[in-house]
């Protein structure tokens, strides 16, 4: 009679083998819909190429409703194992209630500085629960044939970047500056934490309004507003009614001279512009002033702690710190910029002229990113509607200032005494 005990050790083996491989399997949540070929086709492929024994699922979610999808299958016990994360309360938010690892631990955190790891990390720093992945920095383009055909430069100072604008308007039929207030965000996520860090000095007059050191209408935070309200005649005519699309059309066309932006929007332009266009960095007041960009921490990535792979997680993240991933995803995601402390030489032209910012500028984030966000009234829709205001003339800088300030008194303890 023919044994069935090597056919059931055989399969008792392949059972194993199955759970084996299973059990080294992840899947990444992300709201980064567009980066799906990239991570398919790129970033996994690397990543195996080192551990061919762990396999890796990238599963997005549409940005609009990634952080309600993620959040409900987190309480249904459904989430992916690695987590994209949003910088500062959102993710804040999922590690408090249980649903980001704390990542102190993990030695790829070594290739970071502390201002890198603040958007993923408690108030007090002591505990960090993403790993940064990578920022976008905020500035200007440039249409450079036109700025050829009017012999301008690159403006480095705002009296240099006034008389750009000032011959644009005067001296040619192209709008001096791409910019609309339709939608209203731009006004204050593209414009105010632009420009206002030359102002108010980066992170020490965003950490100064924290700590209940300064206040909305000081002199500093007041002039990013002030130099706003100078725009108006170097917008477009319907400038109120023009979207941020309008904008990216009205500069890709190649009927606008500067179009004040974020990285971000480099690939956009690369495809649709054909022209040959550059960026500089804000303007500071005067010539030898120290400058400031906003660097803002955009994407980081945690682990889930009910996955039942941590540690393969814990490889991954690994691997997103080291020197290979940084240079693949800056050169890949172009105007994505790692937070690592690795070196990266950046292929593209105009991503490469932001990220060398970084060596002559000090980075700080959007000003309301910490901590301002939290109260009643939300301080991020409010600088949405003065910034615009503003640049509209509908109320002066004045307004704007005494406005945030208000609210931001109402129940922020430090501003309130």
């Amino acid at each position: 009679m023919l044994s069935l005990k090597p056919t059931l050790s055989l399969t008792a083996a392949l059972l194993t083998a199955s759970l084996a491989v299973e059990a080294q399997t992840l899947t990444i949540e992300s709201w980064r819909v567009d980066d799906k070929d990239l991570w398919q086709d790129i970033l996994i492929p690397a990543f195996n190429q080192q551990h061919p024994d762990i396999e890796v699922r990238f599963n997005p979610t549409s940005p609009t409703e990634y952080d309600s999808s993620l959040n409900a299958r987190m309480q249904a016990g459904t989430a992916g194992d690695l987590v994209t994360c949003r910088p500062f309360d959102v993710s804040l938010n999922l590690y408090r209630q249980g649903h980001l690892m704390a990542l102190n631990d993990l030695t790829g955190l070594d290739h970071y500085q502390d201002f890198a790891k603040r958007a993923w990390s408690t108030d007090d720093g002591a505990t960090s629960f993403c790993l940064p992945m990578a920022s976008v920095i905020h500035g200007f383009f440039y249409n450079k044939e036109i700025f050829s055909e009017l012999n301008l430069d690159p403006p480095e100072t705002l009296d240099e970047f006034h008389a750009v604008l000032q011959t644009v308007k005067s001296e040619s039929r192209y709008t001096p500056l791409a910019l609309g207030t339709n939608d209203q965000w731009e006004a204050n996520q593209i414009v105010f934490t632009n420009i206002g860090p030359n102002f108010w000095q980066g992170e020490a007059g965003r950490l100064a309004l924290i700590n209940g050191e300064a206040t909305f209408t000081d002199a500093p935070y007041l002039a990013a507003w002030e130099e706003m309200a100078r725009w108006s005649d170097y917008m477009g005519r319907g400038y109120p009614s023009q979207t941020y699309g309008d904008s990216q059309n009205l500069f890709a066309l190649g009927r606008a001279a500067i179009y004040p932006t974020g990285s971000w929007d480099t690939s956009y332009f690369n495809d649709q512009a054909s022209f040959e266009f550059g960026a500089f960095k804000p303007p500071v007041s005067a010539s030898g002033d120290q400058c400031h960009i906003s660097d803002h921490t955009d994407m980081g990535i945690g682990i889930n702690p009910a996955s039942a792979n941590p540690e393969a997680a814990k490889t991954f993240l690994n691997w997103v710190a080291s020197a290979d991933f940084a240079d693949l995803f800056t050169n890949e995601v172009t105007g994505f910029f790692s937070l690592s402390t690795h070196p990266v030489e950046v292929n593209d032209p105009v991503a490469a002229e932001m990220i060398s910012w970084r060596d002559e500028c000090d980075s700080t984030i959007r000003l309301n990113a910490q901590v301002m966000n939290r109260g009643t009234p939300n301080m991020e829709q409010e600088l949405w509607i003065v910034s615009s205001q503003v640049l509209n003339g509908d109320i002066t800088p004045e307004e704007a200032a005494e406005r945030i300030q208000s609210g931001f008194a109402q129940w922020y303890e430090p501003q309130s005494e």
